[in-house]
């Protein structure tokens, strides 16, 4: 077995990856399959060693910032989004439990029928148990994104490296559905992603992750055994990093 790279991640992925394809491409509902391919990924990075802190996103039910825009005021739509997280976080929580994991569901608003308040110190004396910690709720604000809460949550609990899986492979130049002579990049600093507007994530989640010296790794969760790949530090996607 290969060394590991990172011990203690964050793992952050797209709601509309763990959900059902639609006929515009898009992940909607919760896809059980893949949310089981993802669990057992997780199990087996357990296995070897590394601490989990996880973060999904909500788009598979509701995106404020997208399907709130003129009809409902922001902070309600995006509080709405907050609420889609944690029914992620719950569905995967109940499916790590299947998979023979210990998984606590930690959230940025309280909601004690559900879920724990998040804290600190909490979600760290989990991870040194072995408990995968699921982070819902995002901040607890409006106006920000999933991401900047997955880099935020990363930053606390003090992990090797922030793991963005994404429905594509790396970071491009530009939509590689759309430009075919998009630049696909392995390596970048976060000056060149901030400087060029790069759409890896918003640019909330890079200037934090910057600010605080964080590696992120954007990388595809279709890829075979991809979360797998990364721990273990083998190339694959884009890795961003303040100098390399």
């Amino acid at each position: 077995m290969s060394e590991l790279k990172y011990k203690r991640i964050l793992l952050k992925v797209s709601g509309e990856a763990l959900g059902e394809k639609t006929a515009h491409g898009d992940g909607f509902g919760l896809d059980f399959a893949k949310i089981h391919e993802v669990c057992e990924s997780i199990k087996q990075c357990l296995d070897m060693g590394v601490q989990v802190g996880l973060v999904i996103g909500g788009g598979n039910f509701w995106r404020g910032v997208k399907n709130g825009s003129g009809k409902l005021q922001r902070s309600h739509a995006d509080a709405m989004g907050m609420l889609a997280t944690v029914m992620n976080a719950i569905a995967v929580g109940d499916v790590l439990s299947q998979h023979g994991v210990d998984a606590r569901v930690l959230t940025a608003v309280e909601m004690h029928k559900f879920a724990e308040y998040f804290t600190r110190d909490l979600a760290d004396r989990y991870l040194n148990e072995g408990k995968v910690v699921i982070f819902a709720g995002g901040t607890g604000n409006p106006y920000f994104s999933t991401d900047t809460g997955a880099v935020l949550r990363g930053v606390e609990i003090e992990a090797d490296a922030v793991l963005m899986a994404k429905n594509v492979d790396a970071i491009y130049s530009a939509d590689p559905k759309k430009d075919p002579n998009a630049v696909r990049y392995t390596e970048l600093t976060y000056g060149k992603v901030l400087e060029d507007n790069l759409k890896a994530t918003d640019i909330t989640a890079m200037a934090l992750a910057m600010d605080n010296n964080m590696t992120m790794v954007c990388f595809g969760l279709d890829e075979e055994n991809s979360i797998l790949r990364v721990v273990r530090g083998e190339a694959i996607g884009t890795t961003v990093k303040n100098n390399f």
